[in-house]
């Protein structure tokens, strides 16, 4: 397999969906085309809000043109691009689910993810979150075949289930996307050990872009985005403000750890 270049961008995004938009046209603005094979966005870059009636707007009236946005973007720097996460209509009642999507160089849509871990968690009495209120959880696992090998798809809070990417690697992966807005109490504490323990586990390169700073809703991310390599290695690492983190991969780098460590053939 080729080597390729990777390259995760930080955002900051508000619940105003075209200012997330402007945002990531400056970050595009200030990179070479043709420079990425992929470039990951993370967890909700398209509108960060809890409130519903934000999340309804966007949908009607911003979920297309953000996707053309993107789309255009994919065609114009002739990369993939792998959007973090957005919110999108489930069919089947009033919520939505939380959705990954892989856009191909060509503008196609390859793939998508919906997050089954949703992020129902009381941290204390002041700092509480219920992702379950606006959203449902989704029911199917996703690896997508890349030139370059296979990407196991995943959304923040499904860091901490070690089991979906052990079966995300029995499926295939080389590589893992875990795009984040991880909260910044837990990110001091957890976002490193359990990122690089994913790699370790399973012997995989993982690119984890991550929002930053304190949002419009109040919100505070970690940021600190990751790229690590399958020895648990951090390759590549953002602070906590807008960025763009970058590295060469290779593929082959998965084969030889696995090798040296054959974890997954045991239980």
């Amino acid at each position: 397999m080729n080597r390729f270049k990777v390259a995760c961008f930080q955002t900051n995004s508000s619940d105003i969906p075209e200012e997330n938009i402007i945002m990531l046209e400056k970050i595009f603005s200030n990179i070479r085309r043709r420079s990425f094979d992929l470039i990951c966005l993370p967890e909700c870059v398209s509108i960060f809000s809890d409130s519903r009636t934000k999340i309804d707007n966007y949908f009607e009236n911003w979920h297309q043109i953000f996707l053309d946005f993107i789309i255009c973007k994919a065609q114009e720097f002739k990369t993939n691009i792998l959007i973090g996460s957005f919110p999108y209509k489930n069919e089947n009642n009033k919520k939505f689910l939380n959705r990954s999507l892989m856009i191909c160089n060509k503008g196609k849509i390859l793939s998508h993810y919906d997050k089954i871990n949703l992020f129902d968690v009381l941290l204390d009495k002041n700092e509480k979150y219920f992702e379950s209120k606006n959203y449902d959880s989704g029911k199917k696992l996703k690896v997508i075949k890349l030139p370059w090998g296979n990407l196991g798809l995943s959304i923040c809070y499904d860091l901490r289930f070690p089991n979906l990417y052990k079966n995300l690697t029995r499926r295939g992966a080389d590589f893992f996307s875990i795009p984040a807005a991880f909260t910044y109490t837990t990110g001091k504490s957890h976002w490193h050990t359990l990122i690089r323990a994913r790699a370790i586990e399973n012997g995989c390169f993982i690119f984890a872009p991550a929002q930053c700073g304190i949002h419009k809703n109040g919100r505070k991310t970690f940021g600190h985005s990751l790229i690590v390599d399958p020895w648990g290695k951090v390759i590549a690492e953002a602070q906590n403000k807008i960025d763009v983190i970058e590295a060469q991969i290779n593929p082959e780098l998965v084969k030889k750890v696995r090798k040296k460590i054959p974890s997954m053939t045991t239980f």
